[in-house]
């Protein structure tokens, strides 16, 4: 993201009518996150990516422009505090349980 002390003027434009935000993202940086995702990807798919990366960039950058606006009054916690309850006995947890074993539910297994 550029700095908000730039002027429109100094961020400038790319060839097609855009902003160079587009041009910021390239196609090693779209490689290195698709390698973190482990995600394999081919030559015209980093080149999309590297697009809409650049587009997402300037969604950002456009936040920068939304003004800052003052509250009126502060923010209130509106949760409850914690009160203990009592809870299910075992025999009351398990008792719609399908299957049990020694106690504990039993579900089903996870190669």
């Amino acid at each position: 993201m550029s700095d908000t002390s730039e002027s429109a003027d100094d961020a400038g434009e790319a060839p097609d009518g855009g902003d160079d935000a587009a041009a910021a993202v390239d196609a090693e940086e779209v490689r290195h996150v698709a390698e973190l995702a482990r995600v394999r990807l081919d030559d015209d798919e980093v080149e999309a990516f590297a697009d809409q990366f650049g587009d997402i960039l300037d969604y950002f950058e456009a936040l920068d422009e939304v003004p800052e606006t003052d509250r009126e009054e502060e923010l209130v916690n509106v949760m409850r505090p914690d009160e203990v309850e009592d809870g299910l006995t075992q025999a009351e947890a398990l008792s719609n349980a399908e299957e049990t074993e020694d106690g504990f539910f039993v579900g089903p297994k996870v190669s």
